[in-house]
């Protein structure tokens, strides 16, 4: 597995400190606008059967358990061409403060490739959250931008373009070049 501070201390990829938090609310994507919809369902005359969620291009794959903090997330497959700009979505709005830039962030993560869905690291497989200065270039900058405005007790959905990940560098296995990133992340602290 790869580690987020490993990735981020390879220099592979310009880092760049965020300017303002979030005000996205659940289901809502970095517009403020609802992205997230009941699943559709599909009728015959014996059964109604819940269609399969599917991303299409610019938004975020499913997170099935995503109420569930107790448990890591699990992450759908992502479908369609990747999103070109960050995509951060709440899927649990927490109830504590919020984060900002300049504040030590404790973070449980898991991550994902865009382009075939597989798991390069998670912090829950190791038993401890991961810890990072939230907008001082110690993590891609993805998190930097995207984490910002998160609530203690929440958890988020990023959708990381390749311009705020690692470019056109490998920075190990399991992130090829020009790969789009998905975390899911749960704010358990602040300091």
């Amino acid at each position: 597995m790869i580690s987020v501070r490993l990735l981020a201390a390879s220099g592979a990829a310009a880092l760049l400190v965020a300017g303002c938090g979030s005000d996205s609310k659940p289901g809502a994507d970095s517009t403020g606008t609802n992205s997230a919809s009941a699943p559709a369902t599909t009728t015959t005359a014996a059964a109604t059967t819940p269609a399969e969620p599917k991303a299409t291009t610019g938004q975020a794959p499913a997170v099935p358990n995503a109420a569930d903090l107790k448990t890591k997330p699990r992450i759908a497959t992502p479908r369609g061409a990747p999103p070109t700009s960050l995509i951060k979505k709440d899927l649990v709005v927490g109830h504590g403060p919020a984060i900002h830039t300049g504040q030590l962030a404790s973070v449980q993560y898991v991550g994902v490739s865009w382009s075939n869905g597989s798991e390069f690291d998670a912090s829950w497989d190791r038993g401890q959250p991961f810890q990072f200065p939230l907008g001082q270039q110690q993590v891609i900058t993805g998190w930097d931008t995207g984490v910002p405005g998160m609530k203690v007790g929440g958890r988020r959905e990023l959708v990381i373009p390749p311009g705020q990940a690692y470019g056109a560098q490998s920075p190990g296995p399991g992130i090829g070049p020009n790969e789009t990133l998905v975390f899911v992340i749960d704010l358990e602290r602040i300091g």
